[in-house]
């Protein structure tokens, strides 16, 4: 589990050659602060100045493009979560967010079996967000891409914050804030914000409510923090378009989503702990570390499911609804010698979901009522946990060379009690076990230029979505899935030259994945998934920022991906498909992935108003395994200009945007694999934003 820093402040160097005075902070893998520029792996380091400018801080796709190697794409539907990958892993994912571990205050927002959401994230809070890409993600435990962490800031003085945004597609956004300092060393925080949107498409609108409390207490040797966190998300479905939908007018509707009033309803609330004690006695052992979670999540959504499909006896009905409680713990103890800084450390994370399939009908005939929940077709009680032991080493050596490695031990446990019977027992229980280790050097030969080469093995499991169903039809769980272990190498560097403002970072990467998992069968409104044998994952990244002068800065994040499959296998190309029959060829690229993407972005701040001009770029993107059909690559042209004054006790801010300035009609992401061929999610034409945002203090 990832641990938060409180601020972005200057960090002591580990190595032994003098460094410059200010670096961004992030938090390493081992849970301990240091600068960016000494992590011997890749990270980015998004800053609330970034959050501020890229939108209404309501989704991450807004500011993350910064980041090379990520790809995080807005569906312009609310009902499911962002379309997020790292380096290619977590590109087939339909919904959900899947192979990267996520983190908000060092509190988790995936479960045990890797499937995580990002709708809680509130954005406005964040003091910056960290993007670990690489072999160190694997100590993690279950994913492969990297990690995504939120991290929030310690309240330092007394502030009310309102805020309002206004834009396109009946975009609307107040918030409220309240953040101070207290006696006794205390200190609190608490936000409210409601959105909402009439959405991009017929059928496409949300609202979002999100609350969220900070309280802290510092003293000498302890550092405690309460986080509390509620969300509430009903949102349309508008689904995704055919090839001959989108060409024809990426605007649409499917007439399913209409006919069924397709839409999700979502509620989650969390609470987390976390505590620091730093020891004063001399000895090895300098700080301890807990961190425990517990939370509920609701879900209920309603699919565009044919009535005929489900008089299949083993259909599991057209509105998935469930109810999950999860909780976790994480603790660790920091150790240092001379030269040596080691962390120890468990972890456990659990899940328990009553999970339910209704029919989305009731009655027949003329009084049929399509959209609305009908009779019981699936109900399950499922339990996830994962138990993890890790350890993690620092060593400085001679000639500025800095050796870091660590493993992780863990262990998955997944079962499903079948209580719906009169489709077949669908019942069952697997367990994965996986030791993950990672090793870098990193090399120094200046205070201006960092080296550094790391390697590791990952794993990813299957989710239990994957696991529910048999690819032969029968009933019972899918034991013969099994989880897909990725070895990762990556050589990097890193330049600092703070009297020129320049900045540069590069790195070459490369993952060989075996038991890649991919669609096996889609029949009776059931999908199944199998392994499909080995990928392969290469490719660079390439991140710069320049102060030309104190007015003039720019940007630059560029990523080049070859993600294919190493061997050939047979999948689905329509539905009902009873039996995977098509081959999948060799070399082919793997559904979702992005072979290239850019961002750059020019500002000009010569007071307190700032103009920046942003270019968005990307490659096709293969909308299934077969790579029989494409989105289209783009480039998409954004401005803005945002001013803040002080004005008496207060400080007035004003944000304007205008994104895809073209007015280009792109697909802004697919759907991997769609069943029904709606592989297109269209992005917004040009758009407009004015956010307003009042600081006061008090």
């Amino acid at each position: 589990m990832a641990q938060t820093a409180q601020t972005t402040r200057t960090a002591q160097s580990t190595s032994a050659v003098p460094q410059p005075a200010t670096e961004q902070v992030i938090i390493s893998t081992s849970g301990a602060e240091r600068r960016a520029f000494d992590t011997p792996y890749a990270v980015g380091v998004v800053d609330p100045e970034a959050l501020r400018g890229a939108g209404p801080m309501v989704n991450l796709s807004e500011a993350l493009a910064r980041v090379p190697g990520l790809v995080v794409s807005l569906r312009n539907n609310y009902a499911q979560d962002l379309q997020i990958s790292s380096r290619g892993f977590g590109a087939r994912a339909s919904f959900g967010v899947r192979g990267i571990r996520l983190y908000a205050d060092g509190i988790p927002a995936a479960g045990p079996d890797g499937q995580g959401q990002v709708s809680s994230f509130d954005l406005a809070t964040a003091a910056r967000i960290e993007v670990l890409r690489g072999p160190f993600s694997a100590l993690y435990g279950s994913s492969s891409g990297g990690v995504i962490s939120l991290v929030s800031s310690t309240p330092a003085s007394s502030s009310v914050t309102l805020g309002a945004d206004a834009g396109s597609a009946g975009l609307r956004q107040l918030r409220l804030g309240v953040e101070s300092p207290l006696a006794g060393g205390f200190n609190i925080r608490a936000t409210a914000s409601s959105f909402e949107t009439d959405g991009t498409r017929p059928q496409s609108a949300a609202k979002r409510r999100l609350g969220t409390v900070r309280l802290g207490w510092d003293s000498d040797a302890d550092r405690v923090v309460l986080l509390l966190n509620a969300v509430d998300l009903p949102a349309q479905d508008p689904l995704g378009l055919t090839r001959a939908q989108f060409d024809a007018s990426p605007d649409q509707t499917t007439s399913q989503a209409l006919q069924f009033n397709t839409r999700k309803e979502q509620t989650q609330s969390q609470a987390g702990l976390q505590w620091q004690h730093r020891f004063s006695a001399a000895g090895p052992l300098q700080r301890s570390a807990l961190a425990v979670y517990s939370g509920q999540r609701s879900v209920t959504q309603w699919q565009a499911i044919p009535v005929a499909t489900q008089s299949n006896a083993r259909h599991p009905g057209g509105v998935i609804d469930f109810d999950r409680n999860f909780g976790g713990v994480d603790a660790r103890l920091f150790w240092a010698w001379d030269g040596l800084r080691v962390v120890t450390g468990a972890a456990a994370d659990s899940q328990r979901e009553e999970r339910r399939g209704f029919e989305n009908f009731t009655g027949t005939g003329t009084a049929q009522v399509l959209g609305v929940t009908g009779k019981l077709r699936r109900d399950e009680n499922t339990r996830a946990s994962s138990r993890d032991l890790f350890a993690q080493a620092e060593l400085d050596l001679p000639a500025n060379l800095t050796a870091s490695g660590g493993v992780r031990r863990s262990r998955l446990s997944i079962s499903v009690a079948d209580r719906y019977l009169s489709n077949g027992d669908d019942s069952g229980q697997l367990a994965f076990t996986s030791t993950t280790p990672a090793l870098a050097l990193r090399w120094q030969p200046s205070t201006a230029l960092a080296l550094y080469a790391s390697a590791g093995r990952g794993f990813e499991t299957p989710t239990l979505t994957e696991l529910a169903y048999r690819p032969d039809g029968a009933a019972g769980f899918n034991t013969n899935l099994q989880a897909q272990r990725s070895r990762q190498w990556e050589l990097g560097a890193k330049w600092r030259d703070a009297d020129a403002g320049l900045a540069l970072e590069a790195a070459l990467f490369r993952a060989d994945t075996t038991g890649e998992i991919s669609v096996q069968t889609n029949s009776g409104g059931r999908s199944t998934f199998a392994n499909v044998g080995a990928t392969m994952r290469q490719g660079a990244e390439l991140s710069a920022t320049w102060r030309i002068t104190p007015a003039w800065r720019t940007r630059l994040a560029a990523t080049v991906l070859n993600a294919s499959y190493r061997d050939s296998f047979l999948t689905c190309d329509s539905t009902p498909c009873a039996a995977a029959t098509v081959p999948v060829a060799a070399g082919n690229r793997i559904a979702g992935t992005v072979p290239r993407q850019l961002f750059a972005e020019v500002a000009w701040a010569p007071g307190p108003l700032e103009l920046g001009l942003e270019v968005r770029g990307q490659g096709r993107q293969p909308v299934n395994d077969l790579n029989s059909d494409f989105a289209a690559g783009n480039g998409l042209l954004a401005l803005r200009a945002l001013w803040r004054l002080d004005l008496g006790p207060g400080r007035l801010e004003l944000l304007g945007r205008v994104d895809n300035l073209a007015n280009r009609r792109v697909a802004g992401s697919v759907i991997v694999a769609e069943a029904n061929q709606r592989f297109f999610e269209p992005a917004a034409g040009r758009n407009a934003l004015l956010s307003v945002r009042w600081v006061q203090g008090f």
